[in-house]
Order: C-alpha cells, then structure tokens, then sequence
C-alpha cells in the first residue's frame, strides 16, 4: 500500500471503475464500466465484501483518506469513517464477521498499523500493534498476511489464534493475493511478487512451512495482479489488461475492454468472489 512522510499529499488523483467481468473462448472481455468512487483526487484499494454486493476503498476528502463503501445493487457510494488527524487505507472485510472491516491506519505520530473497525459507531483496535504494515490480506479467519515495513520489507504471518508472528518471505512486491482453489488444488495458499531477481516472479507460498514455486515472470513495468476464479492471473498497465494462465499461456496478453471510458495508467484490480465483477483502478 503505502509509505510514511508525504505519501498523503502527493498521490496521483486516481478513480475506481466497476466493470462487468465475461469470460469468452481463451480470453476475457469487461464491459459496462461504472465509476464507483467518482470523487476528485485520489481513490484506490478496492476490496469486496465477502457477499460480493458492496465494494469498499480509500478515498480523499477534506485532505484526508476515509474509508468508502459502494452499493452495488443500488449504485450508491456511502462514508464509513469520518477521523480527523488519522488516514485510513486498505480496507477489507473481516473474514466470517460481518459487522467489522479492516484497514491500515496512519496516525499524527507516523504509526502505520493494521486496525479492526466496526461500521457501526465503536472504537476502532489495532490487531498487529507496534507493526508498521505496508499491505496485508487475510489468510483465513485467524491468519493475516502482511507486507511489514523494515530495512528489508519483508511478507509476514500474523496468527491471532496462537498469538505469534513469523517472517515468510523478503524482498517483495506490494501486491500479494490468496491463490483461487482451481490453482491450489486444495491447498490455501498465497501468491506475490518476488523481487529477489532480476526480473519479478510470481510466485505461490504456503504460509505455514514456506514452500514456495515459481508461477511465471511478472508483466515487465507492472506492480498489482489479481485471479480470475479459473486461475488465471491479470496484470494492468498503462490503458490495459493483461491475462497469463500459469501452466498454458506463454505470454502475456490482453484482454478486451468494451469501454466508452478512457482507461489510462491501470494499476490495482480486484475480481468480485463470484467471479463476474472486476473493479479497476486508473488514472483520473
């Protein structure tokens, strides 16, 4: 996600795009695009609740980073924090408990910590206390996997369960997803970007022994991928999609956007957990 100092003011102004996701013979094709953030400045970090109907972000007012939450159904965007002198990023849903999501946190002293919140009106709690974390996904209802800011970043387990916290993995890209089960075959695993080469690799992880196996070479100049429900990979950049099926495809290559919106400077993509939904970020 992001870093500490003059991250707050100096992001690119970026807009959330809600796209029909339709897979064709050998390829895919989004279409139908929606603006879900449609707010000027910066918008980003787009996560699906875990029912698929709302969608929620980051997104800036009033120079600060609140959380959002998109309706689907509906098409209506509505606040869910409202915190002077605190910038929330990377929102999620909690796993399994519906009344909670989570985000980072930055605070007036520079701490960059993960926090659970409750979208009713309660305290927000920091889950990994004194932690700079950078990214994070859920592992499973007791696991987090985190990107933790250090000397070297490296990509951590956080087990509330037992109480402990273990490195699994350094020299590590900002993006990192669980591996859909078409993938796994029947394993929970974690995917990211390794950047211990001279070229970027995908790679998969089992977070509980450390196991991990080449995927296939990152797309060249690309920092965020997402999965299909079928197991394949996508990749932005600049004004397009790019999809690599691990094990078939041997290059990378785009997929159609049916779209009267002008894409530009794609970045973060997130598939909706039905798999028929995909929210794109890009340039404003």
């Amino acid at each position: 996600m992001l870093f500490l100092g003059m991250f707050v003011y100096s992001q690119e102004a970026t807009e959330i795009y809600l796209f029909d996701l339709i897979k064709t013979e050998g390829s895919y094709t989004i279409k139908n695009p929606v603006n879900i953030s449609n707010n000027e400045g910066y918008d980003n970090q787009p996560s699906f609740r875990e029912d698929g109907a709302s969608i929620l972000f980051s997104s800036f007012r009033n120079d600060q980073a609140d959380i959002a939450q998109y309706n689907i159904e509906e098409n209506f965007r509505t606040w869910i924090t409202d915190t002077k002198d605190v910038n929330e990023f990377s929102p999620a849903p909690y796993p399994g408990k519906k009344k909670f999501f989570t985000c980072v946190r930055f605070g007036k002293d520079g701490s960059q910590e993960l926090y659970k919140y409750p979208f009713k009106n309660k305290t927000p709690v920091a889950l990994v206390p004194n932690v700079q974390i950078g990214y994070y996904t859920w592992f499973d209802r007791n696991s987090l996997v985190s990107f933790v800011l250090g000397d070297i970043e490296t990509l951590q387990v956080s087990n509330f369960k037992y109480k402990i916290k273990y490195p699994i993995q350094s020299y590590i890209g900002r993006s990192f997803n669980k591996v859909p089960g078409s993938v796994s075959n029947g394993k929970e695993l974690i995917s990211f970007i390794s950047k211990s080469h001279e070229v970027p690799e995908i790679y998969t992880i089992n977070p509980v022994d450390s196991e991990v196996h080449y995927l296939c070479d990152a797309l060249e100049d690309s920092e965020d991928f997402t999965w299909t429900l079928d197991g394949t990979i996508f990749m932005g950049r600049e004004n397009n999609i790019y999809q690599f099926l691990p094990g078939k495809s041997k290059e990378w290559q785009p997929i159609i956007i049916d779209s009267e919106i002008p894409l530009k400077n794609i970045t973060r993509l997130v598939v909706s957990p039905n798999g028929k939904k995909i929210a794109v970020v890009a340039g404003e």
